[in-house]
């Protein structure tokens, strides 16, 4: 009963833990980012925009028609720097419109809040905590910006920002560039109209076919302009919170390999104890079957015992991580801080389902060995 116990609840923890650890790293890249890119093609493996294309009404309804379409924002990305008294950093300016939904990251902010933007272009804008602890700011100071244009120009364009709120993604790669601005102030530093834009980022109702919407979105564009899955843009990050699953599984097939040889040999041990019960059984004319069954029986009882326990301390940890939060992680490796877990009661409900069928299926082994006792054998008068 405690190694199935053990092996019931150490396979919900790891799935928990797995399953929150993918789902938090995939909902952060994806809030950040978007699901789908679409941008012009360029030879550009950084992430600001080069190019810029026209925000056109005929673009925006192809991409909205799509069955599986949540929502869209235009964006511009512009390298650049901030300087707070002596101290620089290097950014990635990130100018959203006015359409961009702050709710999506409403989690992650820590002071302040979030920028306005109206009709007019804004100088306010929303910055990292880990950018304004290196350059010493805080929320409603004002910081300097400066930016390249083009290669040819002697002198950097110059921007005075005021912070308005502080965020921290847990991304070192997010935490360390991105700064959020009026995509107006974008598109004046790179000399552009108010109609071109770097980019959309598109966001779908359903993760799972992220990939092939983004194909579907594909065909349907302009032949000029890309479709970009995040599953490609971060290729490295999806494959690695893949590499969870597998190891899932292999916890998943050496507990229930534990738990089912356990109950087994419990079972096998039992029957040798109870040979002459069997005898006397047989001897009164109990059929192998219906003793089969006793045994069966019992091993199930003891087995289900196992499966209770085992559900009480995995959700008893499932519930309990998720008020309190007991487990901490090194952001820098995992980019959370805390050890999130998530699991569905149809997921918990098919592990069980299969553990006591597999189970079952097993005992019937060591049961046969009713079969093999005779009552002349087992039966001894003194």
């Amino acid at each position: 009963m405690t190694a199935v116990a053990i092996g019931i609840a150490s396979i919900l923890i790891a799935m928990a833990c797995s399953k929150g650890l993918q789902n938090e790293i995939r909902n952060k890249t994806s809030a950040f980012n978007g699901h789908i890119l679409i941008t012009l093609f360029e030879n550009n493996e950084s992430q600001v925009s080069i190019l810029p294309f026209e925000n056109s009404q005929e673009i925006k309804n192809k991409i909205e028609a799509h069955n599986d379409f949540d929502r869209m924002h235009a964006i511009a990305l512009k390298a650049g720097m901030l300087k707070a008294n002596d101290d620089f950093e290097g950014i990635l300016l990130k100018g959203v419109d006015s359409g961009f939904k702050w709710t999506s990251i409403e989690g992650f902010l820590t002071q302040g809040d979030f920028p306005a933007y109206g009709s007019n272009s804004s100088n306010e804008i929303l910055m990292s905590e880990v950018i304004a602890n290196r350059l010493n700011l805080k929320v409603g100071d004002t910081v300097d910006a400066f930016f390249q244009n083009n290669l040819n120009e002697g002198l950097p364009k110059r921007r005075k920002f005021k912070i308005v709120g502080l965020f921290f993604s847990g991304f070192p790669d997010i935490d360390e560039n991105l700064v959020y601005a009026d995509l107006r102030q974008v598109q004046r530093l790179n000399q552009w109209n108010e109609n071109q834009i770097g980019g959309y980022e598109v966001f779908v109702k359903s993760f799972s076919q992220v990939s092939q919407t983004s194909n579907q979105l594909y065909a349907g564009l302009p032949s000029e302009l890309n479709s970009i899955s995040i599953s490609d843009r971060f290729s490295s990050i999806f494959q690695w919170i893949t590499l969870f699953d597998f190891n899932v599984l292999i916890i998943l097939i050496v507990m229930l390999l534990v738990g089912v040889i356990n109950m087994a040999t419990a079972l096998l041990v039992l029957i040798l104890e109870r040979s002459r019960m069997v005898g006397l059984l047989k001897a009164i004319g109990a059929p192998d079957s219906m003793i089969q069954k006793i045994f069966m029986y019992n091993g199930i009882v003891i087995m289900s015992k196992g499966m209770f326990y085992g559900n009480l301390i995995g959700f008893t940890f499932y519930y309990s991580q998720l008020q309190w939060g007991w487990i901490s992680l090194d952001p820098a490796t995992y980019f959370v801080s805390v050890a999130p877990v998530s699991i569905a009661w149809f997921e918990a409900l098919f592990l069980n389902l299969i553990f006591l069928g597999l189970a079952t299926l097993l005992l019937w082994i060591p049961s046969k060995i009713v079969l093999k006792i005779s009552p002349s054998q087992v039966l001894r008068f003194r």
